[in-house]
């Protein structure tokens, strides 16, 4: 039977570059958490603007939407960065032209998350808000908008989660997160195996943390009907 059917592990490889794998884990934690905040910025503004906005807004924010959610992430993000500095648009570095472009496309998807909690916001905490004599922003400001941020915690969740790995997608543009350490792994040691093996149990490993959490947040935080 030919040696190449056999592989022989090392694991020991992984451990010595083990610091590129952790901080390229935190890196992509890091990028993740501030995409959804300004994704959910970006997408709240646009589903008020689609629910309650003139007509002109609210087509300009459906194209908006529906432009960036058929656009592949991967692509916007090359966009970004070697596109847009043709154009005089220049970001810091790689690493925040991949944030920007993941918080766009963050928002398109967003954006319809919140519309849909705002329509589900139950008409009574509406009504008795306007009982009690308060103004259409107030209504929004005090009733309308942590109600919805109740409502939308679970897909905020899965938005998270789904961001956390589409984060690897930022080692096309060489951002040092935890596929790019990986790869930078496999590339200067040839252990294809353990690099990646390692990889993905720190995805499935984070992945499930995260779940875990917010789902207790979830539970904590549920609109009660």
């Amino acid at each position: 039977m030919s040696n190449n059917l056999w592989y022989n592990f090392n694991w020991d490889v992984i451990w010595r570059h083990f610091d590129k794998l952790y901080w390229g884990l935190a890196l992509g934690l890091g990028i993740a958490v501030l995409s959804l905040l300004i994704g959910c910025v970006i997408g709240l503004a646009a589903a008020v603007a689609r629910t309650s906005g003139p007509r002109p807004l609210r087509l300009a924010v459906t194209a908006y939407t529906e432009f960036l959610r058929n656009i592949p992430i991967l692509l916007l993000a090359y966009f970004c960065y070697y596109g847009l500095p043709h154009l005089g648009i220049s970001f810091l570095n790689n690493v925040a032209s991949f944030i920007f472009a993941l918080s766009i496309y963050a928002s398109a998807y967003l954006a319809e998350v919140f519309r849909a909690g705002i329509a589900s916001v139950p008409t009574a905490y509406i009504e008795a808000g306007m009982a009690i004599g308060l103004t259409r922003w107030q209504r929004f400001r005090d009733v309308t908008l942590p109600v919805t941020m109740r409502i939308v915690l679970p897909s905020l969740s899965n938005n998270f989660i789904s961001l956390f790995k589409d984060t690897s997608l930022a080692s096309a543009i060489a951002v040092p997160e935890l596929t790019w350490g990986a790869m930078w792994i496999n590339v200067n040691t040839f252990r294809v195996l353990e690099s990646w093996t390692v990889a993905g149990l720190l995805y499935l490993v984070t992945c499930y943390a995260i779940a875990l959490g917010l789902r207790q947040v979830e539970r904590r935080y549920a609109v009660i009907r």
